[in-house]
C-alpha cells in the first residue's frame, strides 16, 4: 500500500524558506512510471499545483518557479519542497502526491492517485 507523510515547520517566517519533506512507504520513488509532486490549499481557496519530480527532471509552476525547488534522496525514499522568500500569501496546507509519469505535465490536481494528508504551514512573524 502506498503511503505519503509530509513533515516540516507549521510556522515559518516572512522571508525565510520553507522546507518540507515527503516520506514514501510501499512504493519506491525510483520507478521511473510514476512521478512526486507538491500540491497547496490556501484558506479559502482551490488546490494549486506547485512542481514535480520524476527520474529524468522537475516541472514547476510558472508562476512559483523562479522560488520553488523539488529534490529527492533515493536512499531514504523521500522528496523534498523548498519555498523561498515567503510571505503571508504563501499560507497553507501543503500536501505531496504521486502522478503517473504520462500525466507528469499536467497541472490538474485530479491526475494525482496518491496522497499525503497534508500539513499545515502558517507564514507569519
Amino acid at each position: 500500500q502506498v503511503q505519503l507523510q509530509e513533515s516540516g515547520p507549521g510556522l515559518v517566517k516572512p522571508s525565510q524558506t520553507l522546507s518540507l519533506t515527503c516520506t514514501v512507504s510501499g512504493y519506491s520513488i525510483t520507478n521511473s512510471n510514476y512521478a512526486w509532486g507538491w500540491i497547496r490549499q490556501p484558506p479559502g481557496k482551490g488546490l494549486e499545483w506547485m512542481g514535480v519530480i520524476a527520474y529524468d527532471g522537475t516541472y514547476y509552476s510558472p508562476s512559483l518557479k523562479s522560488r520553488t525547488s523539488i529534490s529527492r534522496d533515493t536512499s531514504a525514499n523521500q522528496f523534498s519542497l523548498q519555498l523561498s522568500s515567503v510571505t503571508p500569501e504563501d499560507t497553507a496546507v501543503y500536501y505531496c502526491a504521486r502522478v503517473p509519469r504520462i500525466a507528469v505535465a499536467t497541472t490538474t490536481p485530479n491526475a494525482y492517485d496518491y496522497w499525503g494528508q497534508g500539513t499545515q504551514v502558517t507564514v507569519s512573524s
